[in-house]
């Protein structure tokens, strides 16, 4: 992976650099699914965590939780979850908006003063697509797309899992990306497109 894929992963919708990386332990809960649907996809969450080498926690003393993570059949449906819209100002506009395109899947993230990540909400509404997708794949993608700020097309035309002898990894390259982004000698956050050759130089 060269200096000019890594920034390509991390472009924002203008072209700039952006990059960011959790600034604190991670706290998960996920909401609309079954228990079994639900040890998969914490599974998958504590398996990139653990690859990033980034702590998680039981409560995060600010929001309790900071990875939200909700399963629903229609953009309708979040409006109604109680006080989700005191954490997301205009909730309902937005899901109109993504209603009206056809979305099936959106995520926010809130960051702190210095630019890393505080919290992401993870919005998935399980259309014939998402819901053809088994629960590991499903599971495991969401959880490497949570992990940092990619840009909005970094796995549009190629997803960052793959099948090996019929076990679902991480791409690798995308799996030592993922650690190297956690590098503690590196900041939290990013503007300038230099550091995709920091983390370039931390993949081999």
């Amino acid at each position: 992976m060269t200096p000019a894929d890594i920034e390509a992963l991390f472009a924002a919708a203008d072209g700039s650099y952006r990059f960011a990386r959790w600034g604190r332990p991670i706290v998960p809960v996920v909401f609309g699914v079954e228990d079994t649907s639900l040890a998969t996809i914490k599974g998958a969450i504590e398996a990139v965590v653990t690859l990033a080498g980034h702590p998680m926690a039981e409560t995060d003393p600010e929001l309790g939780v900071n990875l939200m993570i909700f399963f629903f059949r229609d953009w309708e449906e979040l409006p109604q979850v109680p006080n989700l819209d005191r954490m997301i100002p205009d909730l309902a506009p937005l899901c109109a908006r993504l209603a009206a395109a056809g979305a099936n899947q959106y995520r926010l993230f809130r960051f702190d003063p210095a630019g890393a990540i505080r919290a992401c909400f993870v919005f998935l509404r399980m259309d014939e697509h998402l819901s053809a997708v088994p629960d590991d794949a499903l599971a495991l993608g969401q959880a490497v797309q949570s992990m940092l700020l990619w840009s909005e097309r970094a796995f549009a035309d190629r997803s960052p899992l793959a099948d090996a002898d019929g076990h679902l990894i991480l791409r690798p390259e995308i799996a030592v990306l993922i650690r190297a982004a956690y590098d503690p000698v590196l900041p939290g956050a990013a503007n300038d497109p230099s550091h995709a050759l920091r983390l370039a130089a931390r993949l081999g």
